[in-house]
């Protein structure tokens, strides 16, 4: 099955629920937010509707009364997608689809179609693929149309039953086939991650659209995708950047966090984010200017408890600083989150005192040592230039005094490899 791409820009309601749980002003917050995802997957939204109820539906989320009236307003103005920004039950779909003759989506499969929509990697196109027939699956209906992008044949209006057994029989080999794929993918990255697990290897997280992709760009000089939309990259970069005098990091740029993330999206795309889970250093990029960015934080590290990576050392990176009228907020933050730095990668802000920080933190995670090796033995003193960085070599007689800071990461293959040589330790 390959996905297609429609021009047609199509519109849409945006429902939210109130319940007694929670504030209006929090559900509004979400319906912003949810605004922007469908700008990103190309829908207009017309109108935003919340429902106020004691408690949440479980036939229809929102109750029979309000899903008529929304129903009325899909036929009067001929509305193409209506989006919940809850999670709804196949039978909840089920049964809007009674009242409300147009599309109904959720914010997992809106998100799961902006996922669609950018992936370019083999790997990242598969994860994606995969994440959506899943969520697909238990939803076929003969009104399920997937947005801009569908399976050919697949969920169309009018087959029948017969036809929808058939589609899910087709999906279910098809995701079989998509985990052994991803499976084989995932061998291909431990490959290429062996090819350079010498380097310190730091990983930037946040929620999206926190600046991760600006500030890559900055420190490494790549030429990567910059755009103001939420998901604007989904592949894990990648990059050699220099931090200071010969030494230099492996530095990833991973897909942005969000509030309500799939979690079968974040299960596909665990072999991509393990880049995170094995990074060293984690930099938390965080957009300081967003008036929820205390939220935001919360959504990533419960993200990152759920990869298991979370507990690592971190540099809490507050970006677009220079979009703060009352910059008095950061003594407080700074108090809270440490270590922690305030920067503007798109003004270049700051940028000085991170990369100071991150060299402290490193250097804090090493041990120097300085060994005595026969200046013939070649292969050691080419190997602890390759596992460690090496600060200076004395030459005495046949023997090479070499002096290097070893980190956390490489000690232990240091050791056996000292220890097969059986080198003097200098005094």
């Amino acid at each position: 099955m390959k996905l297609v791409e429609t021009a047609k820009r199509e519109n849409a309601i945006v429902v939210g629920l109130v319940t007694g749980r929670m504030e209006r002003r929090q559900v509004e917050e979400y319906l912003d937010e949810l605004v922007l995802l469908a700008d990103t997957a190309g829908v207009a939204v017309r109108h935003t509707i919340i429902q106020e109820r004691p408690r949440i539906d479980a036939a229809l989320l929102i109750g029979k009364g309000k899903a008529e009236e929304i129903g009325a307003r899909v036929e009067e103005e001929k509305i193409d997608t209506v989006i919940f920004d809850d999670d709804l039950s196949p039978v909840q779909v089920r049964n809007l689809e009674k009242f409300i003759p147009c599309k109904i989506i959720d914010r997992s499969g809106l998100i799961l179609q902006i996922f669609a929509l950018r992936a370019k990697t083999k790997e990242a196109m598969t994860q994606v693929e995969l994440a959506q027939l899943q969520y697909l699956l238990p939803r076929l209906t003969r009104q399920w149309t997937h947005l801009s992008k569908q399976y050919g044949g697949v969920g169309t209006k009018g087959p029948g039953e017969q036809q929808i057994e058939t589609d899910r029989r087709a999906i279910r080999t098809r995701i079989s086939h998509l985990k052994e794929k991803l499976e084989r993918i995932k061998k291909e990255r431990e490959v290429q991650r062996k090819g350079r697990e010498n380097l310190p290897r730091v990983a930037m997280v946040g929620y999206t659209n926190a600046g991760k992709s600006t500030l890559l760009r900055l420190l490494s000089s790549a030429d990567v995708l910059i755009e103001d939309r939420l998901f604007a990259t989904l592949d894990t970069t990648v990059r050699l950047v220099s931090i200071g005098p010969g030494k230099k990091i492996l530095l990833s740029d991973t897909v942005g966090f969000i509030r309500k993330l799939p979690s079968h999206l974040i299960a596909s795309f665990r072999s991509t984010l393990v880049e995170t889970a094995e990074a060293d250093i984690l930099l938390h990029v965080i957009d300081v200017s967003h008036p929820a960015f205390h939220e935001q934080i919360e959504v990533v590290n419960d993200t990152l408890s759920e990869l298991e990576a979370e507990g690592k050392p971190t540099i809490f990176v507050f970006n677009k600083i220079d979009k703060v009228t009352d910059r008095s907020i950061a003594a407080g933050l700074a108090e809270t989150y440490r270590p922690s730095v305030f920067i503007s990668a798109r003004r270049g802000i700051n940028i000085s005192t991170l990369e100071a920080s991150l060299l402290e933190l490193l250097e804090s995670k090493t041990a120097e040592q300085t060994v005595l090796v026969k200046q013939s033995d070649y292969r050691t003193i080419a190997k602890l230039h390759e596992l460690a960085e090496v600060l200076g070599k004395e030459y005495e007689d046949n023997s090479v005094k070499v002096r290097f800071r070893v980190s956390e990461r490489n000690s232990e293959q240091v050791r056996r490899l000292l220890t097969q040589k059986k080198p003097k330790t200098a005094s």
